[in-house]
């Protein structure tokens, strides 16, 4: 709230003429707060030319203040006359009215078109409100009953506003408030709770053309997240604003001749793209690019490019393009097609001398940290006014490999003085005499990031450029350099990133875990790269149901638990891995009461849900006189709140019979058990509450199936590692052990390279690519809950 001191300050004079149109004293002090605000509520009662008006009026003329699209200015006047004659009177109409404008901008516009998309001149009567109001609620009659007072006033004040777009919002939701009670009664207890989400399938409504939705269901933006994103063709809005030192402001946007040539190129469908460096592996957090890139394109019925910004042949290489190629089509995107910044060198390079010599671009030989020192100082290089042939001749020469590298750069001639560092004289190219992997050595000049990616969005008619937050700072030079260009402006929107507990995603540091050796390789399972995360087992579909429920918002910047991407990866493989049995850490148990040479064949479920009498849901397990089970299985001493095997006490093994342990066989001391003679129950009769999973010899004498078991763990113990000086002195000591002679049950021995399993009370395992003929590698996906209980059978073996 601002506070007044005194009658003669500008402040107090600015709020009385606020007060004079008919605003509200919070709506007009607020305003006061807002310079911006307060500026253009000025302008626009001073083109209004009113000394005092409604309220109604008053806050039409707020709206215009507030709302108005700044590239069409030129308008504004006309649009004020509409509502100081009431020939625009609601909010409705004001709406639509701003709508057209911003899609007109500076142009001339047909009034007769202005006034019917406006509604000026239809007036809607009381008795029409109140009959579509009856048609509106007897259509809705059965979700209002269910719902009660529940049910979301606004939907239904939609439906009415839908059949009289220019009635007045304010007494539609009135007349409907006042309905209610008649219908429903009296509010109950009930009523007057919040109402608790309801799961499965939300209420059905008789009107099908448009389902009312209660208030506490999912909104549109959680329903479709995409649904945020204007369409091609509403891109005439101002994009940006382009504040310059000197006072000078541009605002970005498109002209009407330019967007149509725009929409004719496209055929009025979304352009995106997704802009890797191929400098390494994809991470997780390129899933929430490529879900949001792909993902609208795929929403709109557009397309998606996929484009290498290949800029810096030092840093890339064709494995990384390869790999970036393979690994999105395994996440499910098939892209529109596969460009390279590097396609569009010769094209970037014309524009560049063009910059030149417009004098908006200079050759400049200042070192690194001389830029940064002028940066900070607000201070021109000593070569930005040079003359515009010489920097011509220089650029020329540094295409032609005569400069040595880091002795010339290409700057944009932009704004040092300007607060947004990223204005001040971005560098456009730099030489770098390294051999390019798709482009050879015919350059010797690269363009930067800055300079390249703005101008190939616009060449590729790309409608929504879509990236992290960081570059949101870059916006203005985005602009500046497509303005000074007189090309095509995308529609840019930034997104937060997808910050994952207990790792790092930046490509550096990702960079020296791999080529110093800390993890394996880039698909290492225990880092999240897209590879790592693939190798351990998870699913592309598990890792896009993740990026969904994380959202794509700008607002949520926080750090997610990598436990939710495992709960995601849980829900997915609970329904699709078969169930099989593995003994990590085996214990011999010699069934001393069964036949030496005994062997049974039993049926054991790898589907437990499927209906019993489905023959495809079971496997055969042998059962002999030796099985094995996990040593931590196994107790000397009982107690209440352990179901495990101990001296005297039975314990059902999984699929099979009861065992009561009836010796204990030790090693050379009383701390070494060699074996437990046991007996079974072959009638079953005992009720024993532990269930063990086991694994026996496939006939007597003979060694169970040995496997390799990898079990992961998170890779580094801080839940934010990169805030770390020593972020590598953080590193889990314990983040991979490989258990070399696990056994496992006959079936598994025909598992290949990616299978994926539930060892029971284990966990979820995958096939490795380590596997040869002669033995099985598994890699631990994730365990089968977030934390086990403690004691006992139900915690896992470390």
């Amino acid at each position: 709230m601002v506070v007044v001191e005194g009658g003669d300050s500008p402040a107090t004079a600015k709020l009385e003429l606020f007060l004079s149109i008919g605003l509200d004293r919070r709506t007009a002090e607020n305003a006061l707060v807002n310079p911006k605000v307060t500026s253009n509520l000025v302008a626009v009662i001073e083109e209004a030319g009113v000394n005092g008006s409604s309220k109604a009026i008053g806050n039409l003329l707020y709206m215009v203040a507030t709302k108005y699209p700044t590239n069409a200015l030129l308008h504004r006047p006309v649009l004020i006359k509409y509502i100081i004659s009431s020939k625009i009177k609601n909010s409705a109409q004001l709406d639509a009215a701003l709508s057209f404008l911003s899609s007109v901008g500076s142009e001339s516009f047909d009034f007769k078109n202005f006034e019917e998309v406006s509604g000026v001149g239809v007036e809607v009567s009381i008795e029409e409100i109140k009959s579509t109001i009856e048609a509106v609620l007897e259509e809705n009659m059965k979700a209002i009953l269910e719902l009660r007072y529940h049910i979301n006033v606004g939907n239904l004040c939609g439906q009415v506003r839908k059949r009289h777009p220019w009635a007045d919002a304010k007494l539609i939701k009135e007349i409907i408030e006042n309905n209610l009670p008649p219908i429903l009664g009296e509010k109950t207890d009930a009523d007057k709770e919040p109402m608790k989400k309801k799961k499965g399938k939300p209420v059905k409504f008789e009107d099908k053309t448009e389902a009312i939705v209660a208030s506490s269901l999912l909104s549109e933006e959680e329903e479709n997240p995409f649904s945020i994103f204007p369409n091609p063709e509403e891109n005439i809005k101002v994009h940006t604003e382009i504040f310059f030192s000197d006072g000078n402001l541009w605002r970005a946007h498109n002209t009407k001749e330019v967007l149509e040539k725009h929409l004719k190129a496209t055929g009025g469908k979304v352009f995106t793209r997704f802009p890797p460096e191929p400098n390494g592996y994809l991470h997780i957090g390129h899933a929430k690019a490529l879900y949001i890139d792909f993902g609208l394109a795929r929403e709109k019925d557009g397309v998606c490019y996929l484009r290498f910004d290949d800029t810096n042949p030092v840093a890339e290489r064709m494995e990384y393009i390869e790999h970036i190629k393979e690994i999105i089509e395994w996440m499910g995107w098939k892209p529109f097609k596969v460009t390279y910044t590097s396609d569009y060198f010769d094209h970037l390079y014309e524009l560049a001398v063009e910059l030149v010599k417009m004098g908006l671009a200079y050759v400049d030989h200042q070192t690194p940290e001389e830029i940064k020192e002028y940066r900070e100082k607000m201070m021109n290089s000593p070569w930005r006014d040079r003359p515009i042939e010489e920097s011509l001749k220089l650029f020329d020469e540094m295409k032609r490999g005569m400069i040595e590298e880091g002795k010339a750069t290409l700057r944009l001639k932009q704004d040092m003085q300007n607060n947004n560092k990223n204005m001040c004289d971005l560098i456009a190219y730099r030489i770098k005499f390294s051999t390019h992997p798709k482009a050879g050595d015919k350059w010797h000049i690269y363009p930067s990031y800055d300079y390249s990616h703005c101008i190939v969005d616009s060449l590729e008619n790309i409608t929504h450029s879509l990236c992290s937050l960081e570059f949101e700072i870059r916006r203005p030079s985005y602009y500046w350099l497509l303005l000074v260009l007189g090309l095509y402006q995308p529609h840019v929107w930034e997104y937060s990133r997808l910050n994952v507990s207990n790792t790092v995603m930046s490509k550096r540091k990702l960079n020296r875990l791999v080529t110093e050796k800390w993890v394996d390789s880039w698909d290492d399972p225990r880092l999240m790269t897209l590879a790592g995360l693939r190798r351990r087992g998870v699913s592309s579909t598990s890792i896009n149901a993740f990026i969904r429920g994380v959202g794509i918002t700008r607002s949520d910047n926080s750090m997610i638990s990598s436990d939710r991407l495992d709960y995601h990866i849980r829900e997915e493989l609970n329904k699709t891995a078969p169930r099989t049995m593995v003994v990590l850490h085996p214990l011999k148990v010699i069934i001393t009461n069964l036949d030496k040479e005994s062997i049974m064949h039993l049926d054991a479920r790898m589907w437990p849900h499927a209906p019993p009498d489905d023959a495809s849901s079971y496997y055969k397990v042998p059962f002999t006189r030796v099985v094995y089970i996990e040593s931590s299985d196994f107790r000397l001493k009982d107690s209440k709140d352990y179901y495990g095997l101990a001296p005297g006490k039975s314990v059902l093994l999984r699929y099979a019979f009861p065992i009561r342990c009836t010796e204990v066989i030790y090693g050379e001391n009383l701390d070494t058990i060699v074996e437990v003679h046991a007996e079974y129950d072959p009638v079953k009769e005992t009720k024993p509450k532990g269930v063990l999973h086991w694994v026996a010899e496939p006939s007597p004498g003979a060694e169970p199936l040995k496997v390799e078991v990898r079990l992961f763990e998170k890779l580094f113990l801080s839940e934010n590692p990169s805030e770390l000086e020593d972020w590598l002195g953080d590193l889990n000591p314990h983040s991979k052990e490989i258990i070399n002679d696990a056994y496992a049950v006959p079936s598994l021995a025909g598992a290949s390279i990616g299978d994926k399993f539930q060892f029971e009370r284990l966990g979820y395992f995958a096939v490795d690519l380590d596997s040869t003929d002669k033995k099985l590698v598994f890699n631990r996906t994730v365990t089968l809950r977030d934390s086990f209980s403690k004691g006992g059978s139900s915690k896992p073996v470390k």
